[in-house]
Order: structure tokens, then C-alpha cells, then sequence
């Protein structure tokens, strides 16, 4: 389970992460190569609760990658008979956002059990309770799986979702309803997101939105007035490949030149770079947090980003490195395992 740091160290650890904070407005993007790392001010675990306990002004959210709670994930919640099992040892992280994101990966409908090996996710309504044990606050609902049981798939995760106040993007009962906005306010700042994939919705009746430039110029254009700081969620990339693909460089481009301070990206189910592009940053893909592809250690891992916002001013990702164990579980890593996640997550520039 994760722990604050005590005593003394506690204390010198903020001291640390403070002037760590400080130089990161000065670093440069360097070009990524063999040996290059994210930036100091990107630290890792034993620092996110200075991260996330700045000033009063400062405002976290703490963004996952994919989370999945079907097939051997709903398994495990029902033998355990315990729906906030998956989130058991990370809860007490996520939960210190102020905005907790992540993008659900399956409906939310009662129905028979989801086999091993099934590409047709369906987890129990109440595996919410779950999601908000764990704190989120917001979820994108704009995935490939998310159609898996149509309208009422969708009809259904929107009730549960809300019934446990939890906002939703992404998705809806019509192409309208899809790309509204979920907008959070905190601290005095209001946060829009915004969330799209990479595939169409199979019907009319129940669609997820899709990631079309010019839908996502329009819809910044009218959340521009209603929200401070705007913030896109991208479900896109190749599997499986540590690079982001054409599609996700160029989508995630347009919405930062175009207004939004933070891209968040999934769907790869491992991790890729971070970028900082003009003044917003680009997480391509943080990975797997809850998720049952225990088959390679590349997909076990996550990383957990905490994102501070003083006002409106973006600072740079605190990463949390995180390794997934018994089919559903992610679990905080330290020291060179933590390390060699944030390996893979080189920033360059392009």
C-alpha cells in the first residue's frame, strides 16, 4: 500500500519536489535518443504527495491509462466478492486528486459472465462502487469497446456513472450527446474535457466520438467559453508499440494549438512519450492500470500521472509508475523498477 513519507524525510522530500518544480519552467525539450529520460521535475512515487499538496491556488489531477473491469478483472472482483479489490493498492494515490481521470474500457450491464479471451467487454453496474472508492471523478467513455453492448450498453454505464456522481465524455445515446463536454470546477477554475476515439460507434443510437479534426476545433471552439482549462482525452495509437502513430501526433497537435493545456492518451495498452508542445503537454499513452493482459511485463505496466495546475498555468507530469499483478490489480512500483517505466516515457519532440 503506498504511504506518506514521515518525519523529517516527509518534509525534505516537499523541499525537494518545490525546487525541482521551479527549474522544470526552465527545461528545454530535448530530442528523444537511446539514453533520454523525462526531465528531473518528473519524479516518480515518494514524491507525489508533495506533488498533489501545494497551495491553496493549485489544483491535481491524476490521470490512468486504461481500465478494464470485465473478463478475468470481474472474475477476480466477484471471488473476492469485493468491487474495489483491483483498486485496493493504489486508492490511496488516485484518491488525492482534486480531478481523477481515467478511460473506462467496458460497458457497465448486467449479463453473463465475459470469458478469457472474449473482445466483447461487459462488466456488473455494480463494479462503480469501485470506481469510486478509487476517486474518480471524471471518465472517457470514448473507446473501442465501449459500443461492445450497444445502446443499452452505453444507457447503462451513463446511469451507473451518475447515480455514483461521477461525470463521463466520449459517448452517448446520439452523435450529439457524444461530444459534450464534462466540465469540473475546483478551486475556482473550471476544467473541460473533452474525449474521442480512434473508430466510429456501429449505430446511431448509441455512438461514441470520433476523432475528427474539425469536430475537435468545434467543440474546443464552444467550451472555450465555458471552461478555464481544457483538457482532451485521445484513444488511439497502434497496440502494443511504444511510439505514438502519425494519427495521435497530429490529433493531439490540433487540440493543444487550438486551446487544450493537456492531451491524455490510451488505447496502446503500454506506455509512450510524453511531449511538451507549445504550452500544454501530451501524454501519448499511459498504459494499463486495470487491466488482465498478464502475458508481458510491458503490458502489466502503467504510470499514474499527477498533473498540477496553479490557476490556469500547467506544470510539468509527476509520473507514478505502476505494475499490474493477479489479473487486475496494479500495484505502486520503487526504485529501478519504477525507473525503467519511466525509461520508456522519453519526451522528445517532433
Amino acid at each position: 500500500m503506498f504511504q506518506r513519507t514521515p518525519g523529517w524525510m516527509h518534509w525534505l522530500c516537499i523541499g525537494v519536489v518545490s525546487i525541482s518544480t521551479m527549474l522544470a519552467w526552465g527545461w528545454e525539450i530535448r530530442q528523444v535518443n537511446a539514453d533520454s529520460r523525462l526531465p528531473d521535475s518528473t519524479l516518480s512515487e515518494p514524491n507525489v504527495a508533495a506533488a498533489t499538496n501545494s497551495t491553496r491556488s493549485a489544483t491535481t489531477i491524476i490521470a490512468v491509462g486504461d481500465v478494464m473491469l470485465s473478463r478475468d478483472v470481474e472474475q477476480k472482483m466477484i471471488r473476492k466478492n469485493d468491487w474495489k479489490y483491483p483498486f485496493l493498492e493504489t486508492a490511496e494515490l488516485t484518491s488525492r486528486g482534486d480531478i481523477v481521470f481515467g478511460n473506462l474500457e467496458s460497458p457497465l450491464i448486467s449479463g453473463p459472465a465475459v470469458p478469457t479471451g472474449s473482445m466483447s467487454f461487459r462488466a456488473d453496474p455494480k463494479a462503480v462502487e469501485g470506481l469510486a472508492f478509487a476517486g474518480f471523478t471524471v471518465l472517457s467513455l470514448a473507446n473501442n469497446h465501449m459500443n461492445n453492448r450497444g445502446a443499452d450498453g452505453i444507457a447503462s454505464t451513463i446511469s451507473a456513472l451518475e447515480q455514483a456522481g461521477i461525470a463521463h465524455a466520449g459517448a452517448g445515446l446520439a452523435g450529439a450527446e457524444s461530444r459534450q463536454p464534462a466540465i469540473i470546477e475546483k478551486n475556482g477554475i473550471s476544467f473541460g474535457f473533452l474525449a474521442y476515439t480512434y473508430n466510429k460507434g456501429p449505430s446511431a443510437a448509441a455512438t461514441t466520438a470520433h476523432m475528427d479534426e474539425q469536430n475537435l476545433i468545434a467543440d474546443l471552439d464552444a467550451l472555450r467559453g465555458k471552461a478555464d482549462v481544457m483538457v482532451v482525452s485521445m484513444h488511439a495509437g497502434n497496440e502494443y508499440r511504444d511510439q505514438p502513430s502519425q494519427q495521435q501526433i497530429d490529433f493531439a497537435h490540433t487540440a493543444i494549438d487550438h486551446g487544450a493545456s493537456l492531451v491524455i492518451g490510451h488505447h496502446p495498452h503500454v506506455v509512450q512519450p510524453i511531449e511538451q508542445y507549445n504550452d500544454g503537454y501530451i501524454l501519448y499513452s499511459l498504459g494499463n492500470f486495470v487491466f488482465d493482459q498478464m502475458w508481458s511485463r510491458a503490458t502489466r505496466e502503467g504510470a499514474v500521472a499527477t498533473i498540477t495546475f496553479t490557476g490556469t498555468a500547467i506544470a510539468p507530469p509527476v509520473l507514478t509508475p505502476v505494475l499490474i499483478y493477479d489479473f487486475s490489480q496494479p500495484r505502486i512500483l520503487t526504485g529501478p523498477e519504477a525507473d525503467a517505466v519511466i525509461e520508456r516515457m522519453p519526451s522528445f519532440t517532433k
